[in-house]
């Protein structure tokens, strides 16, 4: 038998993607496939896409373009592409790039072996006389079964110390300038027990952090009929032993319930950190992008988090530019980042994406007036984060270390800093390994990181 081909894999996109090339990368390791890290070239070169925006695609499409270029060297024989590009845009992928030999699916993803070694073909959609493999198909509710919802087994990209566990798949939601309905498909949840079943497994394997991914995570077991929904489902992880951290990512606002403020005020292991994207506050804006919630109603929510989860951290992010977006409504917006003051935010120019309901509506804006409202919101919001760092000098804060010292230096994060998309604390002093709990103090802030040294002696807390 010939033995299996090595792999080069490219991740591309956010933390959702992220699961789905580390689940890749186990199918293709339990195959025998060699995986070849630090960017090194193998046998085959597999891209996992991200097809969300206008700027990831152009990224994406520049990757596949360079594996294109190590085909036609000779550095690489054969060049996979998969994801939500591949979900989106089909067999477009290559006609663009005709070097380009697979394309699997979102909904396909455990065709990549067959892809990679390019056996079994069987399934895979061909045109007379091509020889690419294509495996692309829609989400089905019946082809979800739990052997397909799980990401057990993975091959993880991510330190050892963190992980991200998705909850559900798709979304139900239906926001005029979103594309991921159309490329992931309706929301569908794992169980409480799979779920559960990986949170053990990524524990055994050095997790003490679990960050809860979902396109929609407070919408949490609508389709599966589980009634106790998030609140329930954050109880049953608090009791969960091994893990530090469950924090919660992807909030909706308008299915914000008190049972699941009160479940992460109550849960210890639950992180006292919401991100929740709330895209716009005003009124007309919010109903133009199909938001189902008002400003007032957003309001009140945001009092109701800080009220009753004592030291809550809050991270939003918001679209600036929407087609019809006034200077008033913009205005609005910003005056509002200025004066709520959230924790951590982040802002996007609007992506005008086709296919989406937004796509044709009036009034789209030119490309340079979003992007000074995106400084413009960058701004405020760079202001209330620099004396919110300032107001921390002094305080003792609880730190997980999220990497090996350099020159005595060590990167770590406190409760309200989630990994890869928030600031960091820098800790100087002692000698820690990835995922130790220290207390520290922090001495002070380099613009939006923060500064600390251990609290009496170096010792990690005990876990």
């Amino acid at each position: 038998m010939p033995r299996p081909p090595t792999v080069s894999f490219v991740s591309l996109g956010c933390p959702k993607n992220l699961v789905d090339s580390e689940k890749m990368l186990g199918l293709l390791a339990e195959a025998g496939c060699g995986i070849v890290g630090d960017g090194g070239a193998g046998d085959v070169v597999v891209i996992n896409t991200c097809g969300f925006l206008s700027s990831s695609r152009d990224e994406a499409l520049g990757v596949i373009r360079e594996a294109a270029e190590q085909k036609r060297s000779g550095e690489v024989k054969k060049v996979v592409v998969a994801g939500c590009l591949v979900q989106r845009d089909g067999q477009r992928l290559v006609e663009e790039v005709p070097e380009i030999d697979a394309l699997v699916g979102v909904n396909n993803r455990a065709d990549i072996v067959r892809a990679v070694v390019g056996e079994g073909r069987k399934g895979a959609k061909k045109k007379t006389g091509d020889k690419r493999d294509i495996f692309l198909g829609e989400y089905h509710a019946a082809s979800w079964t739990e052997g397909n919802k799980s990401d057990r087994s993975r091959l993880r990209l991510t330190p050892s110390h963190y992980a991200y566990l998705r909850m559900s798949e798709g979304c139900n939601q239906k926001c005029t300038f979103c594309t991921i309905p159309s490329i992931r498909g309706p929301m569908h949840c794992k169980s409480v027990d799979e779920i559960m079943a990986e949170s053990r497994e990524l524990i055994a394997d050095g997790a003490v952090e679990i960050n809860l991914i979902g396109q929609d995570t407070t919408s949490y077991g609508a389709d599966i009929g589980y009634e106790p929904g998030l609140s329930g489902l954050l109880r049953t992880m608090n009791t969960l032993d091994g893990v530090q951290w469950i924090r919660l990512m992807y909030a909706y606002p308008s299915d914000f319930t008190d049972e699941m403020i009160d479940a992460i005020a109550e849960c210890e292991k639950i992180v006292k950190y919401i991100d929740m994207p709330l895209q716009h506050i005003n009124d007309r804006v919010l109903r133009s992008m199909y938001r189902r919630v008002t400003r007032k109603e957003t309001e009140t929510l945001l009092e109701k988090l800080r009220k009753r989860i004592p030291g809550v951290a809050i991270r939003t992010t918001f679209i600036a530019g929407f087609p019809g977006e006034t200077e008033t409504e913009f205005e609005e917006l910003r005056a509002f980042v200025a004066e709520f003051g959230f924790d951590a935010m982040g802002c996007f120019p609007y992506s005008d994406e086709e296919g989406t309901p937004a796509h044709k509506m009036k009034g789209h804006l030119p490309s340079e007036v979003i992007q000074s409202r995106v400084e413009a919101i960058m701004l405020a919001q760079q202001e209330v984060a620099f004396k919110r760092a300032a107001a921390l000098r002094g305080q003792e804060l609880r730190v997980m270390i999220d990497g090996f010292g350099r020159d005595g230096v060590y990167p770590a994060r406190h409760q309200g800093q989630a990994p890869d998309v928030d600031s960091v604390t820098y800790v100087e002093g002692g000698e820690y390994d990835p995922g130790a709990m220290v207390m520290v103090r922090c001495t002070g802030h380099r613009e939006y990181d923060l500064l600390a040294r251990p609290v009496g002696n170096s010792l990690p807390i005990l876990q």
